[in-house]
C-alpha cells in the first residue's frame, strides 16, 4: 500500500502534472490541445502523461486519428481516502524510539517492543546516554543502575 500512495503522490507533485490533471478534470483533451493550455512542447505533454498513466491516475482513448485522455476520478478517490487513513493513525502507546525512528514497527501490535535500549520515553532524556543523571536514567528507563543505551552507540 505505501507503494501505490507514494508513486501516485510523485506523479501528483509535479506542477505541470498536477495542471495536466486538473484540466482534465474538466474536459477529455488530446495532447495538442494540452500543450496549447500549458504553453508547452507536445513531447513535454507526453511525458507527463506516460507518469500519470504509468500510475493509474489518467487513461487515453483513441477517437479518431486522436487519443483523449481523461482522468481516473477513482483512483483520485483511492489517493484521498489513503491519505485520509492516514490520520487515523494511532500514536504508540508506549512512547518511541530515537534509535528506531527509520525502522518499519507497527507499534500498536500487542506486546511490541519499540527497542531493545527500553528507551520509551525519549523526551525525558536531557542529552547524550553518559549525560543523564541517575534520576533521568531511573524516569527513562525504570530502576536500571546503568544506563540501557549507553552500549549501543
Amino acid at each position: 500500500m505505501t507503494t501505490k500512495i507514494v508513486q501516485l503522490l510523485k506523479a501528483l507533485s509535479d506542477e505541470t502534472r498536477f495542471e495536466l490533471v486538473k484540466l482534465l478534470l474538466t474536459h477529455d483533451f488530446c495532447v495538442g490541445a494540452l500543450a496549447h493550455h500549458l504553453r508547452i512542447s507536445e513531447a513535454g505533454v507526453s511525458q507527463h502523461l506516460k507518469l500519470l498513466r504509468e500510475a493509474g491516475l489518467v487513461k487515453g482513448e483513441k477517437r479518431g486519428y486522436w487519443t483523449h485522455y481523461m482522468v481516473e476520478k477513482s483512483k483520485l478517490d483511492e489517493t484521498a481516502e489513503l491519505l485520509r487513513e492516514l490520520t487515523n493513525l494511532l500514536p504508540c502507546r508506549d512512547g518511541l524510539c530515537i534509535k528506531n525512528l527509520n525502522n518499519k514497527i507497527d507499534c500498536n501490535k500487542e506486546g511490541a517492543k519499540m527497542c531493545d535500549c527500553k528507551c520509551q520515553y525519549p523526551e525525558k532524556l536531557k542529552g547524550k546516554p553518559e549525560e543523564c543523571t541517575p534520576e533521568q536514567i531511573k524516569e527513562c528507563h525504570g530502576d536500571s543502575e546503568e544506563h540501557p543505551c549507553d552500549d549501543e552507540k
